[in-house]
């Protein structure tokens, strides 16, 4: 059994102040009323195959599509089916699948793992060579997708065609997989295309700014070689790019772009003047070595500590939690703490926040350090034919690619940190290295608006 989260994870403010009215149908009534901590859940189950069901997929594997070459396309990275497991890895004797209910008022179970193009016949036997699905019946039968999808490099970073003007293009038909990634696309190309109408500027999301950042600019710029999908591992400023402070870094530009409102970013500014108002209690006060504080501190379930130092200092130790320490500190230092109110989101970010102090500012500095040359824009015009010191191999990329910024260019596969060097030099020859987001060839005009 696989038992659900007991804490709630929720994508906005108004979930974590329980202003969202959540619609639940009740349960069929062949499901067992269940008491949950805050909202009904279903479990999900974890099976394995075994030798039966490896032996019936090797015997009928020709009969795959994605396995016997009538389907040529490259899959989704790290999803392979389930004959692909069993040919690859012969000697594994078994491959876990989770049964994954689709709902209170469905008798439906998706079984995660085992995506297949072989014929139902065969899904049916795998399936049933196994002991608690002996008795399954199959509803809807795995099978194979292959689609068409355009060069991602044909568009620039806020998902606006190159070619077409005024065309915006998001999810699959850009070559990426995953619903996250097109939830993603969807709303940068939704709220360009309507500034684009607007003729205003369009929002680009740098890499140190948000995942969806990372990947326009890998998919306006890399080679599409398979299936996209938002790998945490793909962002090298993913110290920065947190589910905790995701609020912190996107507000301002939600609010100043018109996508949410200012009670939004008010609620927004008062959490972080809360974590902010915490910092600086833990800074202005000292845990002391004396047999009071070390009594408090033991009966807290937290260590002792035998010099005096701050409590933000005495917070940085791993064995230390801020949950923990806020009743010790409101009891000794009442004036300081006796106000601050923190639910358990804001002493979450609070303590994040303390204990990777320095290896933020370290990552900050060098975000600051490459951004001038990330952020120097490269006219959809410049010619990269019209000068000297360019390898072939580069200048044949950059015209493929035609990259918006110096930062693109520089994660073009076969350009290298020379090229990029090249380029620098002849963007501040002609002038050009300045010039604000925008592409001649996608907006035509500055928009003039007042208190925008």
């Amino acid at each position: 059994i696989q038992e659900g989260s007991d804490t709630p994870l929720w994508f906005s403010l108004d979930g974590r102040n329980h202003r969202l009215e959540r619609l639940e149908l009740p349960p069929l009534e062949l499901y067992p009323n269940r008491t949950e901590t805050w909202r009904t859940q279903l479990s999900c189950y974890l099976v394995h195959t075994n030798e039966t069901a490896h032996q019936l997929i090797a015997d009928n594997v020709d009969r795959s599509p994605m396995y016997n070459g009538n389907i040529h396309g490259t899959g989704t990275r790290y999803c392979p089916s389930i004959e692909d497991k069993v040919m690859r890895f012969p000697q594994k004797t078994s491959h876990g699948l989770f049964l994954e209910p689709e709902g209170w008022r469905t008798t439906e179970v998706y079984v995660q793992g085992a995506n297949t193009s072989l014929p139902p016949d065969v899904q049916l036997g795998v399936l049933r060579s196994i002991p608690a699905l002996r008795d399954a019946r199959i509803t809807r039968h795995g099978y194979a997708v292959e689609y068409d999808a355009i060069e991602p490099t044909e568009l620039t970073p806020w998902f606006a065609s190159k070619r077409v003007e005024g065309l915006f293009l998001a999810g699959q038909v850009n070559g990426t997989s995953g619903y996250e990634e097109a939830a993603g696309q969807g709303l940068v190309a939704g709220a360009n295309a309507a500034r684009y109408v607007g003729r205003q500027e369009p929002i680009v999301l740098r890499r140190d700014q948000a995942y969806t950042g990372v990947m326009a600019d890998d998919l306006s710029s890399q080679e599409f070689i398979e299936p996209y999908r938002m790998l945490t591992s793909r962002a090298e400023h993913r110290l920065i790019l947190r589910a905790d402070n995701a609020d912190d870094r996107l507000s301002a530009l939600a609010y100043e772009s018109g996508l949410i409102n200012r009670t939004r970013l008010d609620a927004v500014a008062l959490q972080r003047k809360a974590v902010n108002s915490i910092i600086t209690a833990l800074k202005s006060v000292y845990v002391s070595p004396n047999s009071n504080t070390n009594a408090m501190l033991a009966h807290h379930e937290l260590p002792e500590t035998n010099r005096s130092l701050t409590a933000v200092d005495y917070l940085r130790r791993p064995d230390v939690s801020l949950a923990k320490l806020l009743p010790v500190m409101r009891e000794t230092y009442p004036e300081q703490f006796g106000d601050i109110f923190a639910d358990e989101r804001i002493t979450v970010c609070a303590e994040i926040e303390v204990k990777y102090a320095a290896y933020v500012e370290k990552e900050v500095q060098h975000i600051e350090r490459i951004r001038q040359m990330e952020n120097a824009l490269i006219p959809a015009s410049f010619d990269y034919d019209s000068f000297d010191g360019l390898r072939n191999e580069a200048r044949e990329k950059l015209h493929q690619v035609r990259p918006s910024t110096v930062g693109q260019a520089s994660r073009i596969p076969g350009v290298t940190p020379g090229d990029v060097a090249v380029i620098v030099v002849h963007l501040k020859r002609s002038g050009n290295s300045s010039h604000p987001a925008r592409r001649s060839a996608d907006f035509e005009e500055p928009a003039v608006t007042s208190g925008d």
